[in-house]
């Protein structure tokens, strides 16, 4: 069946505002995009979000490309893609992600995207991991290569958003691994998650990829909470 006419029979509906999407919009209709609550922190250093992962091992750039509120439409966005089996909803914004990336230009030596990985237990309740599919979209409009292999999640957490914010980095101490780092060595990578909190997850993450040789890390969220 031509995909003209599946559109006609099953239209799609923006996961943001419910109408009907129409020719060219995907998933988010282009008001809405619009009306996003962007940070604007791309183009700029020191910006709210570098200043939050300051303390993570070889950092180059970092941003985040929404502000999350409670309550807020982007939080109802990062909702769907992580518990309402919205995976083509993650792909989107990512390739939304990706062209911020690219109109910013700091970010235009990164060699590879590395999402933050989930433990195989939570991915296979959930079906996928967000951050990945985020990656697959910005790999469409950034044009980097991803590896999903190197960064392993050896250890299954609690759920960071039910921590107390004083309890998020022990609960992620040492809960990565890097098991092939010859794919990273001497790499610009860019480490990418749905939101940051309070960059524990991050944090650790790059403590466990300062043990590859020549790395350099850059760090991209679809959103921040409180920047």
């Amino acid at each position: 069946m031509p995909q003209s006419l599946l559109q006609a029979l099953f239209p799609s509906a923006c996961a943001c505002c419910g109408d009907i999407l129409v020719q060219g919009e995907r998933q988010v209709c282009l008001e809405c995009l619009a009306d996003l609550a962007y940070t604007r922190y791309g183009s700029h250093d020191d910006n709210p979000a570098e200043r939050l992962l300051a303390g993570c091992t070889h950092l180059v750039h970092a941003t985040a490309m929404l502000h999350f509120r409670q309550g807020g439409t982007v939080q109802k966005l990062v909702h769907a893609m992580k518990f309402d089996g919205c995976s083509d909803l993650c792909v989107e914004m990512g390739r939304q992600l990706g062209m911020e990336l690219l109109r910013a230009g700091r970010f235009d030596a990164v060699d590879v995207l590395v999402p933050v990985p989930l433990h195989w237990t939570r991915r296979l309740a959930r079906g996928y991991n967000q951050s990945e599919l985020l990656c697959r979209g910005i790999a469409q409009t950034f044009g980097r290569s991803l590896n999903t292999s190197a960064l392993k999640r050896h250890r299954r957490t609690a759920k960071q958003s039910q921590q107390a914010r004083s309890e998020r980095g022990r609960n992620v101490e040492d809960a990565f691994r890097v098991r092939r780092p010859e794919q990273l060595e001497g790499k610009h990578i860019l480490l990418v998650d749905d939101v940051v909190t309070t960059g524990a997850t991050l944090a650790s993450c790059c403590h466990a990829l300062a043990s590859v040789p020549g790395i350099r890390i850059s760090i991209a969220t679809l959103a921040i909470a409180g920047g």
